[in-house]
């Protein structure tokens, strides 16, 4: 799928920003290599993202991906930095998970 760009207007960036995030943490995080998974809300499909900002600081968000026109680009709708205990959960699953090293 190739995506198109981002879906900022007035009512997702406020809900980001409160939280200290900027757009280019945001959209640092979303075209890395963050971790994705499926975000539980019952009325749209939204995905949960957790990565490291353009500071090197792990933020979690949550996003959806939406059609416009013939484009399909990604949508934060909340954004925040995440607690040492979260982060420390996070590079403990990462560890515990990871793949062999090749030799």
């Amino acid at each position: 799928m190739r995506i198109s760009g981002f879906d900022w207007d007035d009512g997702n960036w406020p809900k980001c920003g409160k939280h200290g995030v900027t757009k280019e943490d945001i959209e640092a995080v979303l075209c890395g290599t963050p971790a994705v998974m499926a975000d539980p809300h019952p009325d749209e499909p939204r995905m949960r993202a957790i990565g490291k900002s353009t500071t090197g600081r792990y933020v979690f968000l949550v996003f959806m991906l939406r059609k416009s026109g013939n484009d399909t680009v990604l949508r934060p709708i909340s954004a925040r930095f995440m607690h040492q205990k979260e982060i420390s959960h996070y590079e403990h699953q990462i560890k515990t998970h990871a793949l062999p090293a090749k030799r």
